[in-house]
């Protein structure tokens, strides 16, 4: 199973993340807090719990592998430097890309011959056979035949050149290999710390808690298991939601009372204010 990229680790850094959790679980038999390897569940599936949850276990050695890579670009950035101040060809410069492309032609040549001259071959012989078969007396049957073990002949010589071609691409990716292993090797020592720093945080802060809270309950989902944060983060803001009353709340204040305007019907007088 392939490992589920994460947003803070890069591609580079995936398969020592793999490494790191294989070794884990190769020597689990040493922890006592993972005494239930086997039981409940097995390495292949603990392996494949871990790989599905590569974000949340990595996230918990966050700000060492940040500082592993800020010090690992650096050193990068200097070699880089380093090589322009010297003089030397780009790696993406003109011979590099007239390069690839003369390693392109190459390799489709290299495919295609063996491919064309053994159809011609089998064409040639075919026909030539026939030919022979039906009309023993006719010669072009023979010129067949031979332009067939010719071509036979071709084709038995461009794949023996592709076998060689392919050892000699594995000896060099070997060697370049070796080379880059040398070169990890001989990192600087503020980089070999980081490097460091954030192997050991990944493993005890990420995946160690990680293995322990699944062996504790396998039933549950990745996001129940949360591993131990790095320190020094910032902690995450959190808002509160404001509190709203319901119907049965506090009683509201006394509502202010309005008094209607008196009004004072006109006086009339007795019938002796008539007019005659």
């Amino acid at each position: 199973m392939q490992m589920t990229s994460a947003p803070h680790l890069l591609a580079e850094d995936g398969p020592e993340y793999e490494r790191i959790l294989g070794d884990a679980l190769r020597h689990a038999h040493e922890r006592p807090d993972l005494e239930g390897v086997g039981d409940r569940l097995n390495t292949e599936q603990l392996r494949t719990m871990a790989l599905s949850a590569t974000a949340l276990i990595t996230a918990a050695a966050a700000t060492e592998y940040e500082h592993y890579v800020e010090a690992r670009d650096e050193l990068r950035r200097a070699s880089t430097a380093a090589e322009a101040a010297d003089g030397l060809p780009a790696v993406d410069g003109p011979q590099s890309t007239a390069a690839g492309a003369g390693a392109g032609i190459g390799a489709v040549v290299t495919v295609l011959t063996p491919l064309l001259a053994g159809t011609a071959a089998v064409i040639f012989l075919l026909v030539g056979y026939l030919l022979k078969a039906v009309s023993p007396s006719v010669a072009f049957g023979d010129s067949m035949v031979a332009a067939g073990w010719f071509f036979a002949a071709v084709a038995a010589a461009a794949i023996l050149v592709a076998a060689v071609g392919l050892l000699v691409t594995a000896l060099r990716n070997g060697t370049t290999s070796l080379a880059a292993e040398d070169e990890e090797q001989e990192l600087p020592e503020e980089v070999a710390r980081a490097r460091e720093a954030w192997r050991h945080a990944l493993l005890e802060r990420g995946i160690l808690p990680f293995l322990r809270d699944a062996l504790a309950d396998p039933t549950a989902g990745p996001a129940a298991r949360t591993p131990h944060r790095s320190p020094h983060r910032i902690p995450k803001v959190g808002y509160s939601r404001p509190d709203f009353s319901g119907p049965d709340g506090p009683a509201a204040g006394p509502r202010p009372t309005f008094t209607s305007p008196d009004f004072t019907s006109p006086d009339f007088g007795g019938p002796e204010h008539r007019p005659d």
